[in-house]
């Protein structure tokens, strides 16, 4: 079929216009119990036909998933309901060019809701629902938040003519988008580890354990993550953040642990073992962060590395621990 026009080029005020949402809010237009104190949601982009990037702060990570930092909004621990605020923007690609979505809100009613987006199209701006989302299984509730885990996402019949009309091919609603696993911290209970939803430690094969093998998986975020600088912060320097390892020398199938410094109270940290994302864990009061994790039992002998970063990749601290076989 002939190819349609796509959409029009991202300037001026329709970027800001896209950059800018309104204020999440209840589906009902009431106040949440639980206003949303960090968090993210990882989308394992499906489809086919486009690919899929990110602008900051929402980040790239491994197993083809984006990392977009949950900014604004609020759930209820009680029913299940969640409407947040996600920050970045979703850099769609094909052949007719790029489509960015920004202002991405996601509203949640226990296993059901919808992912919107705004767009630009003819120069102008607005907010579409982009996707449905489904679940089998309702949220789980913990002190620090709450986790949605393997939330479906399929495009709505509006989301599929939109991408239909950006991209001149066909899409139809209940085509594959993607599958997300979203957090929200809601500052109920002390700070503390917050493990990523779906990715199960000490599973071989799985998130959780450094691989047996000697290459490592890529990492999503960006490469440049600086670490040993010093930082301006509204008016006052504070040193970089660091990293340290309980053990720098263990066995395979033994734990470790690894401490963090030097980070904004209050602030999500993900924790990558061998350049692949696991955890995510909030800093205390004082900016420091710990999370223990195992190393496989069949781990490669050799250096591996544990890295704390912020979600939008900016800051970050690296240590090193070597594995080696019992004599």
């Amino acid at each position: 079929m002939a190819k349609r026009p796509g959409a029009a080029a991202v300037t001026g005020g329709a970027l800001l216009a896209l950059l800018c949402p309104g204020v999440a809010a209840a589906q009902d237009g009431a106040t949440f119990p639980h206003e949303a104190s960090g968090g993210y949601a990882a989308l394992r982009f499906e489809n086919r036909n486009v690919t899929l990037d990110v602008a900051e702060p929402a980040v790239r990570g491994s197993a083809d998933r984006s990392w977009f930092p949950v900014t604004g909004g609020g759930a209820d621990t009680g029913t299940g309901e969640a409407d947040i605020e996600l920050g970045g923007t979703a850099l769609l690609t094909a052949a007719s060019g790029s489509l960015p979505l920004g202002g991405l809100r996601l509203e949640l009613d226990g296993d059901t809701g919808v992912l919107s987006a705004r767009a630009v199209v003819a120069g102008q701006a607005r907010a579409r629902v982009l996707a449905e989302v489904t679940s089998d299984s309702g949220p789980v509730v913990r002190s620090s938040g709450v986790t949605w885990s393997g939330l479906r996402a399929s495009l709505s019949a509006e989301g599929a003519a939109l991408l239909s009309e950006w991209s001149g091919a066909e899409f139809a609603a209940g085509d594959a988008f993607g599958v997300l696993d979203v957090t929200v911290g809601t500052g109920s209970g002390a700070a503390g580890s917050v493990p990523v939803p779906g990715e199960t430690p000490g599973t071989p094969g799985t998130p959780g354990t450094p691989e047996a093998s000697g290459t490592p998986r890529p990492s999503g975020p960006p490469a440049s993550r600086p670490t040993g600088e010093r930082r301006e912060d509204a008016g006052r320097t504070a040193a970089a953040p660091t990293a340290t390892v309980t053990r720098t020398t263990l066995a395979p199938g033994a734990g470790q642990q690894v401490t963090g410094t030097g980070f904004e109270p209050g602030e999500i940290v993900l924790v990558s073992i061998d350049q692949d994302t696991r955890y995510q864990v909030v800093a205390d009061a004082q900016g420091g962060v710990t999370r223990a994790f195992p190393v496989y039992d069949r781990a490669f002998e050799g250096v591996h590395t544990v890295e704390l970063y912020t979600v939008s990749g900016g800051r970050g601290a690296v240590a090193e621990f070597e594995v080696r076989a019992p004599e």
